[in-house]
């Protein structure tokens, strides 16, 4: 069974309030798409990779950022689109095999480990979606428009939902497809197959495994990329 990686990288990234969309962001050196990709290229489940951006960045894609990268897989750009839904939604159409597995990524998620994305494809292989994930360590709290706690949440059974996720084909395809003709957005991919009641497999992440959104984060994930270095 083949997999087939979607990588999301169409977003404009305007909480992190630069000029350069965030998954172009230099760390450590390389772009943190960079990243994102080249740890793609190291698990070994994953078939080929289908890179989605914004139309006005393919060129730039492929010219400045494919070409200076060592990935012996094959690698589609795709153009995004309005939404996140949408630039996922056109990187399944953009697979022809309709019994592989699909893991979808975040590409400004340049830290997770090829090991996870393993298991979570493995998983999905079984069950039919899988995702990664985080239980919630911190008090939740319920609060108004007005900045005043309404009431305070129970954590337990609460779990931060992270990327990858992966799912067989014939599944992720109905669920967007349908989303996509009942008018519905969600968040993440998951959430489209929990209301057609296909259950997903959660998988523990790590905390490693960020989303680069703001100058902070940039900044951790220079820090963990440091700290793993001097383990080597």
């Amino acid at each position: 069974m083949a997999t087939h990686a979607v990588i999301v990288s169409a977003g404009k990234g305007k909480r992190m309030k630069r000029a350069t969309p965030k998954q172009y962001l230099p760390l450590q050196g390389i772009p943190v798409l960079s990243h994102t990709l080249l740890t793609f290229n190291q698990c070994p489940e994953v078939d080929n990779i289908i890179l989605v951006v914004p139309y006005n960045d393919m060129a730039y894609c492929r010219d400045q950022i494919l070409s200076g990268l060592k990935i012996d897989k094959a690698i589609t750009v795709v153009a995004g689109g309005a939404r996140r839904q949408d630039s996922v939604l056109n990187g399944i159409l953009a697979i022809d095999d309709k019994c592989g597995i699909v893991v979808i990524h975040d590409g400004v998620r340049p830290l997770v480990q090829p090991k996870l994305i393993s298991r979570c494809i493995k998983e999905a292989e079984i069950h039919g979606a899988c995702i990664l994930g985080i239980p919630l360590q911190d008090t939740i709290k319920s609060v108004t428009q007005h900045a005043r706690v309404q009431k305070t949440l129970l954590r337990e059974g609460m779990w931060l939902a992270q990327t990858p996720q992966a799912f067989q084909y014939k599944l992720i395809r109905e669920a967007h497809e349908k989303a996509q003709n009942d008018g519905f957005e969600a968040t993440d991919d998951a959430s489209l197959l929990e209301r057609m009641g296909i259950p997903v497999l959660v998988l523990a992440g790590s905390t490693h495994n960020l989303k680069i959104t703001t100058k902070e984060d940039l900044i951790l994930a220079d820090a963990f990329l440091s700290h793993s270095k001097t383990l080597i």
